[in-house]
């Protein structure tokens, strides 16, 4: 299945540009004009290859786009498309997670370049995929599979699995797994334990542990 690209472009006629001009056999792109509803898109595991984004969007900026996205997945490329030229805004930009930038007016075999270079180090980071024992996170898709079937998770356990997975072999604190998995929202110690419950019942039977450390916090291991 050829990979989808996700532009986030309020104005028409350049979102209809570089739709035509990045649309090929052996990619899609789907387009968003406003910023609220591709937060919402990102916030949760999506499909997207690639992420196209303007940063002066309707409701929410790029910057909130952004932030939104990398608080759940800090693997699918990003490559901000803006009139801004302020060096302050490129690196609040590139600080909050982006993978590139591109200052319109631009040249469009430039931002074709661009993409396929982003898309070509994704492609290496696939094959590195997160992994232990049965375990797998598919970074294209943000989707877990548990051998060979899916392992579909609400958004919350599917961001603290993601997380204890990166830190596998290693206990992970509760303080940790706030900033990392949930960005630093106000989620208490006893939610925290509902969702290590619930995915200690969803890995049960595979080999794989969800381990308490007393006075430290949680380690995934094989068994």
């Amino acid at each position: 299945m050829p990979p989808t690209l996700l532009l986030v472009e309020d104005d028409p006629l350049l979102a209809d540009t570089l739709a035509a001009t990045l649309a090929t056999p052996e990619q899609q792109v789907e387009h968003i004009a406003d910023g609220g509803i591709a937060a919402a898109c990102l916030c949760e595991p999506h499909p997207y290859a690639l992420v196209l984004l303007d940063l002066n969007l309707p409701t929410r900026s790029g910057l909130e786009v952004l932030a939104t996205l990398r608080a759940v997945d800090r693997h699918t490329p990003v490559l901000i498309l803006t009139a801004r030229a302020a060096i302050e805004d490129r690196v609040k930009g590139l600080d909050l997670g982006a993978d590139d930038y591109l200052a319109k007016p631009f040249a469009l075999d430039e931002l074709e370049a661009r993409v396929r270079a982003l898309l070509r180090r994704r492609s290496s980071a696939v094959d590195e995929a997160p992994s232990l024992g049965a375990l797998r996170l598919d970074p294209q898709r943000q989707r877990f599979s548990l051998g060979e079937k899916a392992l579909p998770l609400p958004p919350r356990e599917h961001r603290l699995l993601a997380c204890l997975l990166r830190y596998a072999g290693e206990p992970v604190d509760k303080a940790r797994l706030i900033d990392e998995a949930f960005a630093g929202e106000a989620v208490g110690d006893n939610a925290i334990e509902v969702y290590v419950h619930r995915l200690r019942r969803r890995l049960a039977d595979s080999g794989i542990g969800l381990r308490t450390v007393r006075g430290i916090g949680y380690l995934l291991e094989t068994q």
